[in-house]
């Protein structure tokens, strides 16, 4: 698959259920994979790249930069045609903060934001209130969820 991911020491055995989870949530996007890369960093390089990038001088929890930038998710009927290409940046110390405030595994909060970036990476937003309620229902992928889950719960 086009997806690579790159882990901190510890963390390899997350390759393979990240790798399953873009390719969920593409499917069920009904979109398939270009080259996409999926770093899991730390608060300063999100930050470092949140400022470079966006001008906002703070760290986040995952940032989406998509090779093609849409300013929909394409028709139906070309989706087939357009592969999803982008890079996708998720801060592991946010995954274990929020983890923490939402009551959730760390696996399921890193699971959440990886199908978040990966729904950015297809032209979706959340910029108003039905973009952000249709967002949310998406990044619902439960099986990934508990697979991810049980494989971070030490982290």
């Amino acid at each position: 698959m086009p997806v690579t991911v790159t882990a901190p020491r510890g963390l390899a055995g997350l390759v393979r259920p990240l790798r399953a989870m873009v390719a969920e949530v593409l499917r069920a996007e009904r979109r398939r994979a270009g080259e996409i890369s999926l770093v899991l960093a730390d608060d300063a390089f999100l930050r470092r790249i949140n400022r470079d990038w966006r001008g906002i001088d703070r760290a986040t929890d995952v940032i989406s930069f998509a090779y093609e930038e849409r300013a929909a998710p394409p028709p139906v009927d070309s989706l087939a045609a357009s592969p999803v290409c982008g890079d996708l940046l998720v801060s592991m110390d946010r995954v274990r903060a929020q983890s923490r405030r939402y009551r959730v595994a760390p696996g399921v909060e890193l699971a959440r934001l990886v199908a978040h970036g990966t729904l950015h990476l297809c032209g979706h937003d959340h910029a108003r209130a039905r973009e952000r309620a249709r967002m949310r229902a998406r990044e619902k992928v439960r099986s990934i969820e508990r697979a991810l889950g049980s494989a971070t719960a030490s982290g």
